[in-house]
């Protein structure tokens, strides 16, 4: 016999998913289209396995109110299927005890006082990627947190990056990950913090004036601690039931487990996961991990086969994020190089605002690690800074360094320039070559934690952040602030790095010198000029072909002896101006051009 309190089941069930907590009751609804009978257990019913059952209603879906479920109360579906019967926790759980332990009911309110926040327009973004667990590690025995991330916070917001992308923190197995094996898509990691801390930290960052940037995963899940593997007992060929494709295209390089995109009741539980981190959190934006993984079955490598239903997921997300929330950023890590990722949906696009550009991080980390002047070649560097997608600057995100490139055997730019001797003069100024190139070229800049004070060690998630580098390395760090205020426009006279066009004014690849103008068209055009060389001559009164009326002021020098006293000992006074033919102009700028030197010069 059922108890009293489940037999008022004429409390009509609320809409949405999950545990939806209203003043009189809470309704639970799940999606198991093979399940026999559902029930739900928990704190509320002393864990009886059949004292609330759920109804079933259209399309497999599960429904019921208890008016004794509260929050905070932790709770598990219980399935049966024949003969069989499962625990499995709720795929719509905002929180769980870890990984492998149980769904908590949670209302996910929380008091954003006047947060009104809105992301800067994105020419304008620098964008900082963070790891929770080693940012700020205070405790080396213990992963770091939501609120050891706002302890930084003002150190950020001096470092003058206007947006913080973090790698995930969905729940995953442990409490040591990168955050790329999502077991509780909406949970939060609650070694971190749970949603209380990631609440708090977006809160405090907006406050700053910072905005967050999710890094999701929705080319695989897991594969460890994944309850949604074989949900309601069904599966097919030893696969992973309703949520994952249950043939060949379930592989992944990270396991078996490929949602199944042909799903609606998938595809709209990928969907609801991208709007919950903006709706619940506020976050400013997604990254979307390895979405070649989504669009193809081998990752788009050679003649693979495309998952049609993987774009019409990416579309229809990036399409409603683009019209309820047209200031949110998507991201695409795709790595192939395709205009489809970032053209608009309406001309047969995928619709993300931009995309990490493979064609500026390849070419450009190849010509700062090459050890050898003459094997350095100008042209591709031209060519990485140059490309575009969908005719459009910012449609890339540029970098030199990120979680990627800096672990599996890729080291810190620094160490890969001069393994062993990272702080050398030799290894810190072609790094910090790769920080002018991030910061001038046109994209979205992005630079990984540490780099801003040429952190050389892997990355590694076991790991903290050295924090006596930056320390050591301060003058470094300034260096980094003043390019990205350069960039952010907070030092003015830089809106030439925030335009859509740049001028190859001088390419010599004898001398190894490459210099750039970056225009922006409108009201306050405020050019920017500049000048790399690559090779470890020194040049004196080098000349730089410049218009007549042009008269530039040296704003930035690489190798100034305030951010490192060993960098150069060549004296740079600015530019001089002699009427002599230089780049097909009339006049000629000289400068004095150190070893591996960068400078940047506005009006």
């Amino acid at each position: 016999m059922r108890n009293v309190d489940q037999i008022k089941l004429a409390i009509a069930p609320s809409p949405g998913m999950g545990s939806i907590v209203e003043d009189t009751h809470t309704t639970f609804r799940v999606w198991a289209p093979h399940a026999d009978e559902v029930y739900v257990i928990g704190d509320f019913n002393e864990w009886n396995a059949n004292s609330f059952p759920l109804e079933k209603e259209e399309n497999g879906y599960w429904a019921g109110t208890s008016e004794s479920a509260k929050e905070g109360h932790q709770y598990k579906y219980h399935i049966k299927n024949g003969k069989d019967s499962f625990h499995r926790n709720d795929p719509y759980a905002f929180e769980v005890t870890n990984s492998n332990g149980n769904s908590i009911i949670r209302k996910m309110e929380f008091d954003w006082e006047d947060d009104n926040y809105t992301l800067p327009a994105w020419n304008s973004l620098v964008i900082y990627e963070l790891h929770v667990g080693t940012f700020f590690r205070k405790n080396p025995d213990q992963v770091g947190t939501f609120e050891e991330v706002i302890e930084k916070l003002p150190y950020l917001k001096e470092l003058g990056i206007n947006c913080i992308e973090l790698l995930p923190v969905a729940e995953f197995a442990g409490g040591i990950s990168w955050g790329y094996n999502p077991a509780h898509p909406f949970a939060i990691e609650q070694d971190y913090g749970g949603p209380q801390g990631l609440f708090r930290l977006v809160k405090e960052a907006h406050k700053l004036g910072i905005g967050i940037i999710m890094d999701v995963v929705y080319n695989h899940l897991g594969p460890s601690d994944v309850d949604l593997w074989q949900f309601d007992g069904w599966s097919e060929n030893g696969k992973g039931g309703i949520y994952f494709y249950n043939d060949h295209r379930s592989e992944t390089p990270w396991g078996d487990t490929r949602p199944d995109y042909g799903r609606p009741e998938v595809r709209q539980y990928l969907r609801d996961n991208a709007l919950m981190w903006l709706e619940k959190y506020h976050c400013d934006g997604l990254r979307m991990d390895a979405t070649s993984y989504i669009r193809y079955e081998g990752g788009g490598l050679g003649f693979d086969t495309e998952i049609l239903e993987g774009i019409i997921l990416m579309r229809d997300i990036n399409s409603e994020i683009r019209s309820k929330y047209p200031n949110v950023l998507t991201i695409a890590e795709d790595l192939k190089g395709d205009d489809i990722m970032t053209n608009d949906p309406e001309h047969s696009g995928i619709g993300y605002g931009t995309q990490w550009d493979m064609k500026f991080v390849h070419p450009v980390r190849e010509a700062l690690i090459t050890p050898e002047d003459e094997d350095r070649n100008l042209e591709s560097i031209v060519e990485a800074i140059t490309y575009r997608y969908s005719d459009d600057a910012f449609c890339r995100v540029i970098y030199t360094e990120s979680h990627d490139e800096v672990a599996n055997g890729k080291a810190r730019v620094p160490e890969e320039i001069h393994p062993g001797d990272a702080e050398s003069a030799f290894a810190k100024k072609r790094a910090i070559l790769g920080l002018v190139l991030v910061t001038t070229s046109p994209g979205i800049p992005m630079i990984f934690q540490g780099q801003e004070f040429l952190e050389d060690e892997y990355f590694k998630d076991h790991e903290g952040l050295d924090w006596e580098k930056f320390e050591k390395l301060q003058g470094i760090h300034k260096l980094t602030t003043d390019l990205i205020k350069l960039r952010t426009g907070e030092y003015g006279m830089s809106a030439g790095l925030r335009g859509q066009e740049t001028q190859i004014v001088h390419q010599n690849q004898e001398t190894k010198v490459l210099a750039y103008k970056r225009l922006n068209h409108g009201e306050n055009p405020e050019p920017v000029l500049v000048v790399l060389n690559f090779s470890h001559q020194d040049y004196e009164d080098y000349g730089i072909g410049i218009d007549e009326d042009i008269h530039w002021k040296l704003r930035f020098n690489s190798t100034w002896k305030g951010y490192d006293e060993n960098l150069s000992d060549l004296e740079v006074p600015g530019m001089s101006k002699e009427e002599i033919e230089t780049d097909n102009n009339s006049w000629t700028g000289k400068i004095n051009l150190p070893a591996y030197g960068a400078q940047i010069y506005t009006l």
